[in-house]
């Protein structure tokens, strides 16, 4: 029997919104799961409970909780499991409470995630996956942004960890060999997302007659990728981990690639919208007008993303497939369902 047809896929943040997603798409296709998440409360842990009760009913998937930051914990579980590949999501999300928090970014964002490279090395992992963000483009103004653009200008902490995230995985895998991508996502969203994401806080004020918080004074502009284009290239990838010198020896490594077994890549919609667009675009899908509130910049954001998707489509042929208006439609429609409104 090939092993490779009974060894897991390690997936860290299974509670959460992306994570969620693939878990549920790997299990459908016949891929056993370990989902991991320590369900914390920077959100509802109900809601991540809810996403946990509709995978329990596979027999392919298997939950842990546990926080990846306890380095006892994390090693325990790489000795006693062999994964054939990992896909790491499980990260402190948000820039905003980065400003707030930063410990909670430090622990979960840098310390845990040393503690999976450490893992995936002792074990040989075939090849590790992991979140990274557009926010590492930081004070970047080339638009559209591409991997080959330098990324050492974070203008938030959320983002100076996505981009150590990417240099430390590019160390294990010059030094121990490990394959390694990672995926800058581009503001996902879709139903079963996260309440401090902004489509979600802006549905709950417009059903409830709230003002909309709208920074910038409106002149922002984001690049939305609907989950369903994200969970199709990761499943795309994984089996497809980076090669050692695919970049020739006798040319630089770059910002998205190496001479080691690694690379990222931009995730986006290739689609920037205006944020006045956005919100009448989820006007039209609640059939109901917004009040909004016009404020200044906030610290820490940035005013326009756009992603440069071409290495992604010649990699696995990713091109994506959700519109906006329905993309806020199928999430609208959930909302309305799990909230009973």
């Amino acid at each position: 029997m090939d092993a490779h047809r009974i060894e897991p896929v390690l997936v860290t943040g299974a509670a959460g919104f992306i994570g969620f997603h693939l878990s549920r798409a790997l299990v459908q296709a016949d891929v056993p799961v370990v989902g991991l998440d320590n369900c914390n409360a920077y959100y509802s842990p109900q809601l991540k409970r809810d996403r946990l009760a509709q995978l329990q009913p596979w027999s392919r998937f298997r939950f842990v909780e546990m926080d990846l930051a306890q380095g006892k914990d994390c090693a325990a579980l790489f000795a006693r499991t062999r994964f054939r590949a990992v896909v790491h999501l499980a990260a402190q999300a948000g820039v905003r409470y980065s400003l707030e928090n930063p410990a909670a970014y430090i622990n979960s964002n840098l310390v845990a995630f040393g503690h999976v490279l450490e893992g995936c090395r002792r074990q040989q992992v075939p090849h590790l996956v992991y979140a990274s963000s557009s926010s590492v483009y930081g004070a970047n103004r080339k638009l559209p942004f591409a991997e080959t653009d330098p990324a050492d200008h974070p203008v938030s902490l959320y983002g100076a960890t996505k981009r150590a995230n990417e240099l430390m995985a590019h160390t294990y895998s010059h030094l121990f060999g490990l394959p390694c991508t990672g995926l800058r996502f581009f503001t996902v969203y879709g139903p079963w997302g996260r309440p401090d994401m902004a489509y979600w806080t802006f549905t709950r004020k417009i059903l409830a007659g709230e003002p909309l918080q709208v920074f910038n004074h409106g002149r922002m502009g984001r690049d939305f990728t609907y989950v369903d284009d994200v969970v199709d290239s990761l499943v795309r990838l994984l089996p497809q981990p980076p090669q050692p010198g695919t970049q020739p020896m006798d040319e630089p490594p770059t910002a998205a690639a190496s001479h080691a077994p690694w690379r990222v890549f931009n995730i986006g919609n290739r689609s920037p919208v205006p944020l006045l667009e956005f919100i009448r675009l989820l006007e039209e899908a609640l059939g109901k007008k917004a009040v909004v509130e016009f404020l200044p910049m906030q610290a820490g954001d940035v005013q326009q993303t756009h992603a440069d998707v071409s290495a992604l489509q010649q990699a696995v042929g990713f091109q994506p497939g959700a519109r906006l208006r329905d993309g806020l439609a199928r999430f609208v429609a959930w909302y309305r369902a799990y909230h009973g409104c």
